[in-house]
């Protein structure tokens, strides 16, 4: 098992590595230093049960997003999906992963699918892809 455990912040793979991501950065712009975030990367079987359970939607998704209280949320990210779904955004991995990273940190802030939310998504994909391909 893959763990990373920082101030506010917890990382959790089952199996595998933890992804080249800068996730303290992400978390503190996006929902600030003392909000608690844990972070699991999760397989696809696991990401459709909670998405079942919780959202009564029957699909696998790339990121779910569970606000616990005004400071202290959970993402939930399938990265096989990711994989997959990079391609037809037609987006390297690497920069498909910093993109759904985001989306799920916005979600736990309160956003909705919107223009405003995608602006948001573009303008901190930027910010922290650091203009990679």
């Amino acid at each position: 098992m893959a763990l990373r455990e920082e101030k506010n912040l917890t990382i959790i793979r089952k199996n595998g590595m933890l992804p080249r991501i800068p996730f303290s950065e992400v978390k503190e712009a996006l929902l600030g230093k003392n909000y608690n975030l844990s972070i699991n990367f999760v397989p696809p079987g696991e990401a459709k049960a909670l998405n079942l359970t919780y959202r009564q939607k029957d699909y696998i998704p790339n990121v779910l997003s569970f606000p616990l209280g005004e400071y202290e949320g959970e993402i939930y990210i399938c990265l096989s999906i990711v994989r997959k779904e990079a391609k037809e955004f037609a987006m390297s991995y690497e920069k498909f992963l910093h993109l759904i990273l985001i989306h799920g940190c916005l979600h736990l802030k309160g956003h909705d699918h919107s223009s405003t939310m995608d602006n948001m998504e573009e303008k901190y994909l930027e910010k922290f892809y650091r203009g990679k391909k």
